[in-house]
């Protein structure tokens, strides 16, 4: 218990409820998007989320995840907590209580899952999307956060980096919400009935909560109250406001006008791509991630998407697994050892070959979180249907599934 340091401590727990105010944040930025007879389920998906997979999480989540195991897998040594106290675990953070690590990771897999949803909102029915949070965090968060953040995991262990997630949370649920769009459809009406966001404000109103929650999730993931969270705090502000910034610029010079849902889109994306690379890039690297990561974002949510004729509702996979993408590659070459000895150098720091090991942990997150993801998806459709029936949909999920209506008075 001497070991532990109080200020260390009370930062990660800050962060923690920071990383957690992000899944009410995303219902908000998610439920701004949808119609008006929808807005409901997206909330309740993402509030039950954080209720059904916290428990997870306590239960086998955790133990699964970074448990000692092999270099897949954790073992069952750490179920319900067991031989997770209050003392350090040096393996990840020793200067705050074993706990408060455990529950700081606990708040990714929570928000993980719940991303997803902006591939499916509006068409699955609520008790496929309790039985898919469940499966998909325990065959796909835990074994995918283990390979690359636990002591002994296949990816660490080919010495990829990711900070905060940009494989763990960010590719591997964007690549999900594509299996899951191709997997269940599009909505009745998607190819000729327009869809406009039914509450603008909402949306903006759920960015800002993710942008300010992700100073958690990123300069928490430094573990501690020093150098290498100011470095991550600085670069995830620096590259959201690029993002944003140029998300703007180039709505400006496609179409005229600079949209707001453009701006909170770019926002996002930024997050999205500094979130691998917070801790390993400078200021300048994190300023040119921001600016990069919108032309991408913007290429597929605005040309790949309609070309390809798949319904992403709310494009996670555009803004979530490309931005992770592009993040994740850009780290390989932006990264240096005078921000975070820990990590390595990059590209333009003498060292390519890190770019390469970037690549590869990025294929590994694709194609294990695309077979599973489908694999789960079948089977949750056996057993009690994924998609909403035609009237459901066409009533909308907030009275079909929970019998409640998100505004009283209809205009």
């Amino acid at each position: 218990m001497d070991m532990i340091n109080s200020g260390d401590t009370a930062w990660v727990l800050v962060s923690s409820a920071l990383v957690l105010l992000m899944t009410p944040g995303l219902a908000f930025f998610y439920g701004g998007m949808v119609r008006r007879k929808n807005v409901l389920s997206i909330l309740m998906q993402c509030f039950i989320a954080i209720c059904v997979l916290s428990l997870q999480w306590v239960l086998f989540g955790y133990s699964l995840a970074f448990g000692p195991g092999n270099p897949f897998i954790g073992g069952l040594g750490w179920l319900g907590l067991n031989g997770v106290g209050l003392e350090p675990n040096p393996d990840y953070a020793a200067t705050i209580p074993h706990q408060a690590f455990m529950i700081f990771q606990g708040m990714f897999a929570i928000i993980t899952p719940a991303l997803i949803i902006g591939a499916f909102a509006e068409r699955m029915k609520f008790a496929a999307y309790l039985l898919f949070i469940v499966l998909w965090a325990t065959l796909v968060y835990d074994p995918i956060c283990h390979m690359v953040w636990a002591v002994g995991g296949w990816v660490r262990g080919m010495g990829a980096l990711d900070f905060a997630g940009g494989t763990v949370v960010h590719i591997n649920a964007g690549i999900a919400a594509l299996v899951a769009a191709l997997v269940i459809g599009k909505r009745y009406g998607y190819d000729n009935k327009p869809t406009p966001l039914h509450n603008l404000p909402f949306t903006v109103l759920g960015a800002a909560l993710l942008w300010f929650g992700w100073f958690g999730f990123n300069a928490g993931s430094a573990l501690g109250a020093g150098a290498l969270a100011t470095n991550a705090f600085v670069t995830t502000n620096t590259a959201a406001a690029a993002a944003g910034l140029s998300w703007a610029i180039i709505e400006w010079l496609k179409s005229g006008k600079p949209t707001m849902f453009g701006v909170a889109t770019g926002v996002v994306a930024g997050l999205v791509a500094v979130t691998p690379a917070a801790g390993f890039v400078t200021a300048m690297g994190a300023l040119v991630i921001g600016l990069t990561v919108s032309i991408v974002c913007f290429f597929a949510v605005s040309f790949l998407k309609p070309k390809l004729g798949y319904d992403d509702s709310l494009d996670a996979f555009g803004v979530h697994g490309i931005g992770g993408i592009w993040g994740a590659l850009m780290t390989g070459v932006f990264a240096t050892t005078t921000v975070n000895s820990a990590g390595a150098n990059g590209l333009i720091y003498g060292n390519p070959a890190l770019v390469f090991i970037q690549l590869k942990a990025v294929a590994i997150t694709v194609v294990y979180s695309a077979v599973m993801t489908f694999i789960i998806l079948k089977v949750i459709d056996m057993i009690v249907g994924v998609r909403a029936g035609y009237e459901d949909e066409m009533m909308g999920l907030d009275l079909a599934d929970h019998h409640e209506r998100a505004y009283t008075i209809l205009e």
